[in-house]
C-alpha cells in the first residue's frame, strides 16, 4: 500500500510555520499521555532533536489510560508554548489522539517523516498497550502510515532518571529514519529499569488480565465510591515470546503492532461456524 498522499490528509490553514526548516532534515513528531511538562516527553525532544526539526503536540493536562479516545463534546484549543529554528512545542486540551490529530492536520507544516511518544513514566507491556494514550499517539501515526514508536520506561516517578534509555531511543530513532521497519507496522518498546540493560528481543504482548481493579471506598458522606488500582496477572509467566518475560530479565522489548485488530486467522473457523 502506498503512502497516504499529503493533499489527502494534510488541510493545515494555520499560518505558523518551523522558523527556517530545512527540508533535508526529518521532520518528528513527539506526542505523550503525561502531559506536555512531563520530564519524559521533555528527554525525548531532546534526543530526538539531534536528528531533525522536532514538532511537539502534547496534551496540556496527563492523560494516562486515554487509549484511542477522541474529543467530541467540546472544541480543542491549541496553546504555543515554545519555538524556535527546530523545535515547536504545541499544548492541547485534549487527549493524546486529539493531539496527534490536531498536528497532523492542522498545526504541523508539513505531514511528519516519523512519529514518536513517551518516553512514558512506567510500562505498556502486557494488554496495557490497549489502555495506553501513548500507544493511542503512535496508533494514530501508525494510520498515516509514517514510522512510529511508543516508548516506556519501567520507572513511575514523574522525577526518573531516563538516563538509561538513551542508547536504546537513538538506535530505534535511527533504524527508523533510515527506513528499516515495515509499512504499516509500529512498535511499542518497553525498557526496563534495572542496573544494566542486556540487550533488545523481538516480542508479543503477554496475555493477562488485570485483576483486583477497583478500592471500594467510602466517602464523608457514607457514600461509596471507586478508586482504579489492580495488578496485572500474566497467564503465561514462562514464555519467552512475551514482552514482561524479557523485561524482567533485563531486555528492552519490542512489539511490533498494528491498529487494525482484525482476527484474520480466524476467518475460515467463523465461516466454519455459520454455515
Amino acid at each position: 500500500m502506498e503512502k497516504i498522499a499529503e493533499k489527502d490528509y494534510f488541510c493545515s490553514t494555520t499560518h505558523r510555520t518551523m522558523k527556517d526548516m530545512q527540508s533535508n532534515k526529518p521532520l518528528i513528531y513527539i506526542g505523550n499521555d503525561d502531559g506536555y511538562l512531563a520530564k519524559g516527553i521533555k528527554e525525548l525532544q531532546r534526543i530526538a532533536g539531534d536528528y531533525g526539526n522536532v514538532f511537539v503536540g502534547a496534551p496540556q493536562y496527563a492523560q494516562s489510560g486515554k487509549s484511542s479516545a477522541i474529543t467530541v463534546e467540546r472544541p480543542l484549543r491549541a496553546t504555543l508554548v515554545s519555538e524556535n529554528d527546530h523545535q515547536t512545542v504545541y499544548k492541547i486540551n485534549g487527549t493524546p489522539t486529539d493531539c496527534a490529530k490536531l498536528s497532523f492536520t492542522k498545526l504541523m507544516p508539513a505531514l511528519p517523516d516519523i512519529v514518536l511518544a513517551g518516553i512514558n513514566h512506567g510500562y505498556n507491556s502486557g494488554n496495557s498497550a490497549l489502555y495506553s494514550g501513548t500507544m493511542g499517539v503512535v496508533f494514530e501515526g501508525s494510520m498515516i502510515e509514517v514510522p512510529s514508536i511508543g516508548f516506556s520506561y519501567g520507572d513511575y516517578t514523574a522525577e526518573a532518571d531516563f538516563t538509561p534509555c538513551e542508547a536504546t531511543i537513538r538506535k530505534i530513532i535511527e533504524k527508523a529514519l533510515e527506513g528499516k521497519f515495515p509499512k504499516g507496522v509500529c512498535l511499542n518498546v518497553n525498557i526496563p529499569k534495572c542496573e544494566e540493560l542486556k540487550g533488545m528481543k523481538v516480542t508479543r504482548a503477554a496475555r493477562g488480565r488485570w485483576i483486583k481493579e477497583f478500592d471500594e471506598r467510602t466517602d464523608p458522606h457514607g457514600q461509596k465510591y471507586y478508586w482504579l488500582t489492580g495488578s496485572y496477572k500474566n497467564y503465561e509467566p514462562d514464555c519467552d515470546e512475551t514482552d514482561l518475560y524479557w523485561i524482567e530479565r533485563g531486555y528492552v522489548s519490542l512489539s511490533p503492532c498494528r491498529p487494525d485488530q482484525s482476527a484474520t486467522d480466524t476467518f475460515k473457523s467463523i465461516e466454519k461456524i455459520l454455515e
